[in-house]
């Protein structure tokens, strides 16, 4: 008997074994070489849902949390979430030329994201889950916690980005395949924003942290399973180069330094938006806080269907042209932000900005995937993860401008916390400032950058 046993077990064994083989054959094989079905270009899309809702949520809320409930000292999370950011930062153009250098049967960018989801995942919800510790201890914890979170947060959003251009190939593909990723990304950032309080303040912060753990678990694997497909790379187009050489073909290109520029301004006036509005509404409005949520629905809510519309611009024109008039839009639609004198006025410019940002959400990595098809014709490579990358870390500096803008403007304007709402009359002026006409000029500088911009067809 237990001879048969010890049979049969080893068969099932084998048979498991065998499965398990040919599984991972299945993907090691598994390569695109058409134009992705409508059902992969969504699996592809549905990535942005829990990548924006960990990112929202982890900036909306960290701070909040750790600060407020944990009482740790604000100082001691300023500090920490400086090194967050600087390490973030850093990591994405080293991760971006790994990604282009090393090379497995299983593709260049596939096995990265393969590996980093459940240690997102993981990470991000343990920043949520602190065990009891004093507050050195808690300090010490979201430190490591958050570096790991980083890592893998870069690792996977890094290199499904470098995915886009390669899944895509002409602007017409582009247009199409972003609009489920943009509108799934504008979803999760919602989600990250209006639901969190929602669940923490039911659930209470670890059954948080479980639910959106589990939902980004399940969405990231479909999007995996079913829209992650890298195409047959020629050798000479992914061999290895030098860092050096790295970066110098990548500041070297004369598209991608306008480009990124305009991307890095087009950002900080976005995050100033963003950071200014609490303050509007409470001094220039003179509302209740919670209106700040409909400032910010009118603008999302908006950008969605105009994901859609630009997709149209866009394959009709060029991303140039393209980028240009949904700038242009942005620019003239954030300055009306300095009229209102009611949520519903200000609502309503709202409406108009998300035209602009549901342009800017859908045509910038069309932008980006084009300089990328230009740059792989000039030298022969195909260096996603490197553009990406640096792209990456030169737009973390939005966050540095926004502060440094949003300081300069309550410092000028006379602003004083312990006031509360009895606040000299210039903060209302500062506060219209700092959301109107600061945006704009960052603004115009980002559509000069992108008048710049050499490349002017549609396709290479």
């Amino acid at each position: 008997m237990s001879r048969r046993a010890g049979a049969a077990s080893g068969g099932v064994n084998g048979t498991l074994t065998a499965n398990r083989a040919r599984g991972l054959a299945a993907l090691r094989d598994r390569r695109l070489d058409a134009a992705p079905s409508r059902l992969q270009a969504v699996a592809f899309g549905a990535s942005g849902f829990p990548t924006q809702l960990m990112a929202q949520t982890f900036s909306a809320f960290v701070v909040y949390f750790y600060v407020t409930h944990l009482g740790v000292p604000p100082a001691w999370v300023a500090g920490a979430m400086i090194a967050h950011g600087i390490l973030n930062a850093v990591l994405n153009p080293v991760v971006g030329a790994l990604s282009d250098r090393i090379r497995t049967p299983w593709g260049r960018r596939v096995p990265w994201i393969g590996l980093g989801i459940v240690p997102l995942v993981v990470a991000f919800a343990l920043v949520w889950m602190p065990p009891s510790l004093p507050v050195g201890g808690l300090i010490v914890w979201f430190l490591i916690i958050v570096a790991v979170y980083d890592i893998a947060f870069v690792v996977v959003v890094l290199n499904v980005s470098a995915l886009f251009p390669e899944i895509f190939r002409t602007t017409e593909e582009r247009a199409r395949g972003n609009v489920p990723r943009q509108i799934f990304a504008i979803l999760g950032m919602v989600l990250g924003t209006a639901g969190a309080p929602a669940l923490y303040g039911t659930l209470g912060w670890p059954g948080m942290a479980l639910v959106l753990g589990a939902v980004c678990l399940v969405l990231l694997v479909w999007s995996f399973a079913g829209g992650m497909i890298e195409r047959r790379v020629p050798e000479a187009a992914s061999e290895a180069m030098t860092w050096r050489r790295q970066l110098a073909l990548t500041f070297g290109n004369r598209a991608f330094v306008p480009y990124v520029l305009g991307s890095l301004a087009v950002q900080t006036s976005i995050a100033i938006i963003l950071a200014a509005i609490p303050f509007y509404v409470r001094y220039s409005l003179r509302a209740d806080e919670g209106a700040g949520s409909i400032l910010l629905g009118a603008i999302f809510v908006t950008a969605i269907p105009s994901i859609v519309l630009w997709s149209a611009v866009v394959r009709r024109t060029s991303p140039r042209t393209a980028v240009l008039w949904s700038v242009g839009v942005f620019g003239i639609a954030v300055l009306a932000y300095w009229l209102p004198t009611s949520v519903l006025g200000a609502a309503l410019v709202g409406v108009a900005v998300g035209v602009g940002v549901g342009g800017l959400l859908q045509l910038l990595e069309v932008m980006l995937g084009q300089i990328i098809d230009e740059d792989a014709v000039r030298t022969g490579h195909r260096r996603e993860g490197a553009y990406f990358g640096v792209n990456g870390f030169v737009v973390r500096g939005s966050v540095v401008l926004q502060a440094v803008v949003a300081a300069a403007v309550l410092t000028a304007s006379g602003f004083d916390a312990s006031l509360g709402d009895a606040q000299p009359g210039t903060v209302d002026g500062g506060m219209r400032l700092m959301l109107a006409v600061l945006p704009l000029g960052f603004t115009a500088l980002a559509w000069l950058c992108f008048w710049l911009y050499p490349i002017r067809s549609r396709d290479l």
